[in-house]
């Protein structure tokens, strides 16, 4: 018999009801506290939020994403990304890169005088480097930007409400969606707490989170209407407690193995994706808890009809026995 790690016996029996209220309400607590933080601290937008300026170098030697931050770093010029720019048609010795930098207090771009600075430092890092093009993003592309983030956010939440809905029953679609708040408020509630910076990225990651927390709680939600049709005169309540069990290794190893890959990520994936890392790092670890303890606690708590409903005279033993898994 071939050897296989188990992190979690195939057969468990955990009662994920026992602290019922102390998962659920401190996840309610958790969402209250996260709208607080989002509302008083605000967040920390990054340039492509709060405006700034692009600038694009080029250069004969090696782009040195570490040198460059290096040098403009004793500048104290606030936000800065700096990321290498790759292209088939550049020429052997054309090094790109491009470099963002927030808008300043008071300014809507970064002043002549702060280029000129930024300009200053990196040709004495690298005497063969030229700007070559510049390129400001004032206030009111950004207020755009955050608002085309808010719709996709929306549109994308609304889309899953669909999916389930027509899939399960609305009392699924409900929960999902529920559950999906649940982890996109807190993932940036803790950002707002911390302060760590929030832009098109972190976006970004949300939307993966809200894919990647729906697939976790859709594998919950088939198994318990599976068990609905099995289990007809057993108490919703130990329905949903089984089809958790039941499914409780592959949410394990599910989430076990992403995390592994997000952490190796974060250590050694850079600043470029770190920020982005983090936010589906943490998000991965809320939709894994929401699946398990928040998404079928609100089905439990709106309650299902597990009448039988005969259809034109072929009777079926469930309204849940003839969906299309």
């Amino acid at each position: 018999m071939a050897w296989r790690l188990k992190l979690v016996p195939e057969v468990t029996n955990f009662n994920f009801f026992r602290w019922q209220w102390f998962t659920f309400g401190g996840s309610i607590a958790l969402m209250v506290v996260a709208l607080v933080a989002w509302a008083f601290m605000g967040l920390n937008f990054g340039i492509d939020f709060k405006g700034g300026t692009t600038l694009r170098t080029e250069s004969t030697t090696a782009v040195d994403v570490g040198g460059y931050r290096q040098a403009l770093n004793a500048l104290d010029v606030g936000d800065v990304s700096i990321t290498e720019v790759f292209d088939p048609s550049f020429r052997d010795n054309q090094h790109v890169a491009q470099i963002r930098i927030g808008a300043q207090d008071g300014y809507e771009a970064v002043t002549p005088e702060t280029l000129d600075k930024v300009q200053t430092a990196l040709v004495a890092f690298d005497p063969a480097l030229k700007v070559v093009s510049v390129e400001s993003v004032g206030p009111k592309v950004s207020a755009e930007l955050v608002w085309t983030s808010i719709l996709a956010v929306m549109a994308t939440s609304a889309g899953v409400l669909v999916y389930i809905w027509l899939r399960f029953e609305w009392q699924f679609a409900l929960g999902g969606v529920l559950a999906l708040l649940h982890d996109m408020l807190i993932t940036i509630g803790i950002f707002a707490v911390f302060q760590w910076k929030f832009d098109l990225t972190i976006v970004a990651a949300l939307l993966t989170i809200l894919g990647y927390s729906i697939n976790d709680t859709v594998v919950v939600f088939d198994r318990l209407r599976e068990n609905l049709v099995k289990y007809k005169t057993m108490p919703l309540r130990d329905v949903m407690n089984l089809s958790v069990n039941e499914t409780l290794s592959r949410t394990i190893m599910t989430s076990g193995t992403t995390l592994m890959a997000l952490a190796a990520m974060l250590i050694w994936g850079g600043d470029v994706i770190r920020g982005f890392s983090l936010a589906i790092f943490i998000g991965v670890i809320l939709g894994t808890y929401s699946s398990v303890y928040v998404a079928k606690n609100i089905v439990l708590l709106i309650g299902l009809d597990r009448s039988e409903k005969p259809k034109g005279g072929k009777g079926t033993p469930s309204e849940y026995a003839n969906i299309d898994a």
